[in-house]
């Protein structure tokens, strides 16, 4: 098979990777006819609960709104996200019954926003108690189901790990199985002996590529595995391609024409498509993916590219980018003090944050996270790493008083409350079930009343309307008295 197939990121790991899921409402309405047209096979979607909670937080735009337009407007591909089937609501926080979890990934699934679910065999415990329960709740929706086979670094992560991991995997029967390479960690040479044992062990099952560009060496590992019979990989449109992100759809279609290979995408339109979003970029003064220069430290901090954003933002936010650099450095700390667990969601959201307050106050763990007190006590599963984890560290977190109230706290019966009981918990009289699910992933109503005080979303004009960019531009400017537009022996002329 000579073609090449397309798995677009751009709205939900090309925005998480370089713009901090920043993202509006108004440029995905802009866009998204366009990419649907484009020819991809599968399209990611922004609908997770962390893209819901910087939704509302930061954009105060409606995500169930966003959902809604997301549905009408790409109607012919299929569409997915990591993390949107089922599950906990709130990812790094306190645990929701698994029944809103279910009615989440349900209601995705109704609007029309959710075929295909993107689940993660990131460790053993996931791949023995949550994915032989995701996969069925998937196919009762009418969801493909892709699998990943995420990729990490380690003295641990071995080719047989990978194997195993694999053929588990294969056992559940997906419909595809991708490896998911979160840090960019892999090189040429890497891919070319991972990848026959994960297709040996995938069999007739198809195996596609993720991977992020951090260490600018993803592009090359993209063509050896084309070379090496994978023929769909997951790519970005620039700007938000490159960087921290996948590779750019363009460069990687027109290197595999090159090969010999048939891209199956409208490099054309897609090219326009690149330059109304670059256009839109530089209007909110959001940066442009760029080739990034190789890094031999990342293979060291391993902080993926979804998450390397938004810790850049976060620490602006507290007036500590300028200290990234003493960040990573303890990141690669605490991964070795916590028996390097695979640096994914959510475990490098856990190392990141612990890394950041321990460079703020100067001392190593003087505060623990509630996260890394619940992976000591082993709540996250044996492959987590936790049973490498230092030991004098482990003693030390048990020993916290807090562990001894998150005991009792994690005795809570949530993952036995039905839909009903929660409905006590977290609804109210009267309340849509859309309307719960917001508050339960919010944890309260503060910021919703926000984002609704703020009105509706921002609206960008395509460049195909330049009339309406024209109109849009003048409204923000009071330096100009008058328009003429003329045709021919016709023109109109416009007063403020």
């Amino acid at each position: 098979m000579n073609e090449v197939r397309f798995v677009d990121t751009t709205f939900r790991d090309g925005s998480q990777s370089l713009w901090a899921m920043g993202i509006r409402h108004g440029m995905m309405e802009a866009l998204g006819g366009d990419l649907d047209r484009a020819g991809f096979d599968v399209i990611e979607v922004p609908a997770n609960p962390i893209f819901f909670k910087k939704m509302v937080r930061d954009l105060r735009e409606d995500p169930w709104e966003t959902m809604r337009m997301l549905a009408r407007t790409i109607t012919r591909t299929p569409k997915t996200c990591m993390g949107g089937a089922g599950g906990n609501l709130n990812s790094f926080g306190t645990p929701t019954p698994p029944v809103l979890g279910e009615l989440f990934s349900r209601q995705l699934a109704e609007i029309g926003v959710l075929n295909r679910a993107q689940l993660s065999a990131n460790t053993a415990d996931q791949l023995s108690r949550q994915l032989p329960t995701a996969v069925p709740f998937a196919r009762e929706l009418g969801l493909k189901v892709a699998i990943a086979v995420c990729y990490t670094i380690s003295p641990r992560h071995t080719d047989e790990h990978f194997a195993q991991v694999t053929r588990r995997c294969a056992a559940l029967r997906p419909d595809v199985i991708y490896i998911k390479d979160a840090g960019g960690l892999l090189t040429v040479d890497r891919i070319r002996n991972l990848l026959p044992v994960v297709l040996a062990e995938a069999g007739d099952i198809p195996v596609e590529l993720h991977s992020h560009c951090i260490t600018g060496l993803a592009p090359l590992v993209y063509l050896a595995a084309l070379e090496l019979g994978v023929r769909t990989v997951h790519c970005g449109v620039p700007p938000l391609a490159d960087g921290s992100a996948q590779p750019s759809v363009l460069d990687v279609a027109r290197n595999a024409r090159v090969m010999g290979l048939t891209p199956t995408v409208d490099e054309e339109l897609l090219r326009s498509v690149s330059q109304r979003l670059e256009g839109f970029a530089r209007q909110d003064g959001l940066p442009l993916g760029a080739p990034l220069r190789h890094d031999l430290n990342h293979y060291r901090h391993q902080i993926p590219g979804g998450v390397i954003s938004n810790l850049r933002h976060q620490l602006a936010e507290i007036r500590m980018d300028h200290r990234i650099d003493e960040v990573l450095e303890e990141c690669v700390q605490i991964r070795e003090d916590l028996g390097y667990p695979i640096m994914i969601t959510p475990y490098s959201q856990y190392v990141a944050t612990q890394a950041a307050i321990n460079v703020a106050s100067g001392e190593r763990y003087g505060v623990v996270i509630d996260e890394l007190v619940r992976f000591a006590q082993g709540r996250y599963g044996e492959d987590s790493g936790y049973t490498w984890m230092d030991q004098n560290l482990r003693d030390r977190f048990l020993s916290l008083p807090r562990a001894k109230e998150l005991e009792v706290l994690d005795r809570r019966p949530s993952a036995d409350l039905t839909l009903q009981e929660a409905r006590q918990v977290f609804g109210a009289p009267g309340l849509s079930d859309e309307e719960m699910i917001l508050r339960a992933i919010m944890q309260g109503t503060t910021e919703i009343d926000r984002m609704r005080a703020a009105g509706p979303p921002r609206r960008y004009s395509s460049a195909g309307l330049p009339l309406v960019e024209l109109v849009e531009r003048l409204r923000d400017t009071s330096s100009i008295r008058y328009v003429r537009v003329q045709r021919g022996p016709d023109s109109v002329v416009v007063r403020q």
